[in-house]
């Protein structure tokens, strides 16, 4: 009979050799690409050695500090970095001080002693004013010069010589006064800067103070919370005073910072002070100067 499975691969012996695997014929050799060269040799990389003798490093490079002409003049440039930088930047007692950091600049444009556009013009106004100067010179003043509350004296950028008598700061607060010079003061209890009664935070910074007939500087009556700082006393006998008498009982909360002051040739009172206080000098430098301290 025929084939029963209509054409199919028969599953017996027979057909086995239909699925044979021929092994290639030895004599035939393996086919290869001609297009491809051969891969070069491994070549190992030498070992690295470490330089017995390798250059020194380059020098950093040489920086000469540049000295403008503000950093070689002013003690403490910060607070001169701009006009109203000064206001609180007092050291010790006197660093509440803010002067008229919150008024307008008032610009002083005579050396007359009264008048329009005169220091004692801008002083006695009530509100708060940066009073700066618009010409170097002295003013001749005939009379104290009463300072009002929330008031800063900037003389930065010219010279003002204040002579004859000097200023009063009178049951105020929040003064500065600042690169000033006193000179020649006349007259009985005629002081540089008469500080009487009840007046705080205050700041004197960078004056030049000398020759007056009473003292350069007095704080009395109460009068607390100020700082005197670089400031400059020369020519005179009774430089400054703290405290007049320890009958004064409101004087005992009297608070002071003097530092970086220079006594030049000053006899006596650097400073005077009376019992009960708390006074805090740092480096002053006297020269010629009898010293005479009573710290509480």
């Amino acid at each position: 009979m025929g084939n029963s499975h209509g054409g199919r691969f028969s599953t017996s012996s027979n057909s086995s050799s239909h699925h044979r695997i021929h092994r290639a014929d030895p004599a035939v050799p393996f086919p290869t690409n001609p297009t491809l060269p051969p891969p070069p040799p491994y070549v190992y990389p030498p070992y690295p050695r470490p330089d017995p003798h390798p250059p020194p490093p380059p020098p950093p490079p040489h920086r000469t500090p540049q000295l403008t002409p503000m950093a070689v003049s002013l003690p403490y440039s910060h607070v001169d970095s701009c006009l109203r930088a000064l206001a609180g930047q007092a050291e010790g007692f006197g660093r509440f001080a803010i002067g008229g950091l919150n008024g307008p600049v008032h610009h002083v444009t005579t050396l007359a002693d009264d008048g329009p556009g005169s220091l004692r013009e801008a002083c006695r106004k009530q509100e708060p004013l940066w009073i700066v100067f618009e010409t170097s010179g002295t003013i001749h003043l005939s009379s104290f010069l009463n300072v009002s509350s929330y008031k800063t004296i900037d003389g930065r950028g010219q010279r003002i010589k204040l002579t004859g008598k000097g200023l009063r700061l009178k049951e105020c607060e929040h003064v500065i006064i600042c690169n000033l010079e006193f000179e020649g003061g006349r007259g009985h209890d005629v002081d540089g800067i008469q500080i009487k009664p009840n007046s705080k935070h205050l700041w004197i910074d960078r004056c030049t103070l000398r020759d007056y007939d009473d003292g350069l500087i007095d704080i009395t009556r109460g009068s607390t919370d100020i700082t005197v700082s670089r400031c400059h006393f020369s020519q005179h006998d009774k430089t400054m005073l703290i405290g007049a008498d320890p009958s004064h009982i409101g004087d005992r909360c009297i608070r002071v910072t003097i530092h970086h002051c220079f006594f030049d040739g000053s006899r006596q009172r650097h400073p005077e002070l009376d019992l009960g206080k708390y006074i805090c000098i740092i480096i002053t430098l006297e020269i010629g100067a009898s010293m005479l301290f009573v710290l509480a």
